[in-house]
């Protein structure tokens, strides 16, 4: 497991994939997607919800570790149709994600050219990043080396987080099962929420009566709290 930064985080021009750092960035476009799951480049899947006007906002959603991209669908999807929101789902090239196996790279290369598809392909306006137990890792790890892109990050019971670099100020949604016992709470997110708020980053933490899981209810109210409503 890779040993999370303490020091100051440093800015140099060389910042790229090895950095976690990613190039994508929304334009302007007249393109709207159909309602539906779209398959894009390297088996990321684009759900759009039916909704009374176009959806603007677009959650990425990474799986766990032996996870797909439908199933990371599946924990916000029920909820996207009320918060007007896109869902990306990539899928990791190894059973997990990059940063864990070896170190930023190619998980966030395939990831950058999913997102300028995206991109080209419909209006976006706001982005946010969310996961599930490695998932979760690697989002609040993206997050932070990413938060001129990513507003917000939704963690679903992450380990740990591991940014080489830092950029904009992302808020954070927290939550975790206090019986879980693959990653332990008192050893992630009671560690990692003390961690990000001693740097000023905006955290909303919940802990809930359960074990390394998504509650539907737990989905529900990340969403609300990502929408506003």
């Amino acid at each position: 497991m890779p040993v999370p930064e303490t020091a100051t985080a440093h800015v140099h021009p060389d910042e790229g994939a090895r950095h976690g750092r990613l190039a994508a960035r929304p334009a302007l476009t007249s393109s709207t997607a159909e309602p539906g799951v779209h398959r894009l480049t390297g088996q990321a899947l684009l759900y759009v919800p039916q909704t009374h006007r176009p959806p603007t906002r677009l959650a990425v959603v990474l799986h766990g570790a032996g996870g797909t991209a439908g199933q990371a669908l599946g924990w916000l999807s029920p909820h996207a149709t009320a918060a007007t929101a896109m869902l990306l789902a990539p899928q990791s090239i190894a059973p997990t994600w990059d940063m864990i196996t070896g170190g930023y790279g190619p998980d966030v290369t395939r990831l950058d050219t999913t997102l300028r598809e995206t991109f080209a392909r419909t209006t976006v306006e706001t982005v946010a990043i969310a996961g599930f137990s490695d998932g979760a890792s690697y989002a609040l790890s993206l997050g932070v080396t990413n938060g001129d892109l990513f507003t917000a990050v939704l963690a679903f019971s992450p380990g740990f987080m591991a940014p080489l670099v830092r950029h904009g100020r992302p808020r954070f949604h927290i939550s975790h099962g206090t019986g879980d016992r693959v990653l332990p709470v008192e050893h992630c997110s009671r560690r990692l929420v003390p961690r990000l708020r001693k740097s000023e980053y905006p955290v909303t933490y919940e802990e809930f009566t359960g074990g390394h899981e998504v509650p539907e209810q737990t989905a529900a109210a990340a969403m609300r709290w990502w929408t506003g409503g």
